[in-house]
């Protein structure tokens, strides 16, 4: 069954915003060319690891959807989601499945975050770990919110330095279920999903199903979400929703709960340190490239 391409272009500054926003509205992968080659063949493809960026000046990027996907309904997405992303290049074509997933599998390998976090893609089976590696098992065909963004890569090593033991953490804005995930294999008893995009809960889920831990992750919308408190929030999407969610996100977090965000570019940290303060404390701020993450303590 064939698939969705949307093609968009990008200066270099601005190729993680684009990424971003094309996995916010549920793009399955998003692979980057060299705009600026002067024929197909000759572009390389890339997959950024952690901490990798790439050297093009112009960027191209191929983002992949389900064929049934409405094509205006997802440029109307990403406008609204970013209202100062360029889609005047914005082009589509029907691919079949093995261009991309072919590719994809090739591309993505083990990474790792911090001293005892990887992740994993299912089709290579982990080995040479040391003793107590935590491993986390993804679809490579579901490739948002897989670890390679320098936002998810923020907050997989925010957690992993945490002690979860027998805690129960939420996963604000979930994507692919891989933060809720990933501190389930780290230790916490519970883990509770969050997240306006049907895509991503049916995401999330099949995630928790491959890693084993289904019975102890619970998806919710936010109409359906429970009233409750955690001591553990993670929340990576973007920092304009941070500031307008920022009375909701505290009121998740109990008194003396640890808060990590992100999705947040360097420039924009300063006026949400300030706009959550009347909440937290023992503020911390982590840099990754042009990302940050904001960490902190609830009153």
């Amino acid at each position: 069954m064939p698939h969705l391409e949307l093609t968009l272009r990008c200066r270099e500054a601005e190729q993680h915003r684009y990424e971003h926003a094309l996995e916010d509205v549920g793009a399955l992968a998003v692979t980057l060319l060299d705009a600026d080659a002067e024929t197909p063949n000759e572009r390389a493809i890339l997959e950024p690891g952690v901490g990798e960026t790439p050297l093009w000046a112009e960027i191209t990027l191929n983002a992949l959807f389900d064929h049934q996907c409405d094509r205006e309904a997802i440029l109307l997405a990403l406008e609204a989601f970013d209202a100062d992303l360029d889609l005047s290049s914005a082009c589509w074509r029907e691919v079949a499945d093995q261009d991309w997933e072919r590719a994809w599998l090739d591309q993505y390998q083990p990474m790792q975050f911090g001293e005892r976090l990887w992740i994993y893609p299912w089709n290579i089976e982990p080995e040479g770990l040391a003793a107590g590696a935590v491993v986390l098992r993804l679809d490579p065909g579901l490739a948002f919110g897989s670890g390679t963004h320098p936002t998810t890569a923020l907050c997989l090593q925010w957690l992993q330095e945490q002690a979860l033991a027998d805690t129960h953490v939420l996963d604000f804005g979930c994507g692919s279920g891989v933060l809720a995930i990933a501190a389930l294999k780290l230790g916490a008893a519970r883990a509770d999903g969050i997240d306006n995009d049907p895509q991503a809960l049916a995401a999330s889920q099949d995630n928790a199903d491959r890693n084993g831990v289904a019975d102890r992750l619970a998806l919710f919308d936010p109409e359906s979400a429970p009233d409750r408190s955690y001591p553990v929030v993670v929340a990576n999407i973007l920092a304009g929703t941070l500031d307008t969610l920022a009375e909701v996100i505290a009121a998740r977090c109990e008194a003396g709960g640890r808060l990590a965000m992100s999705g947040i570019l360097h420039g924009q940290h300063e006026a949400l340190l300030e706009r959550f303060a009347p909440w937290f404390e023992d503020f911390a701020v982590a840099r990754q490239e042009d990302w940050v993450r904001i960490s902190a303590r609830r009153r």
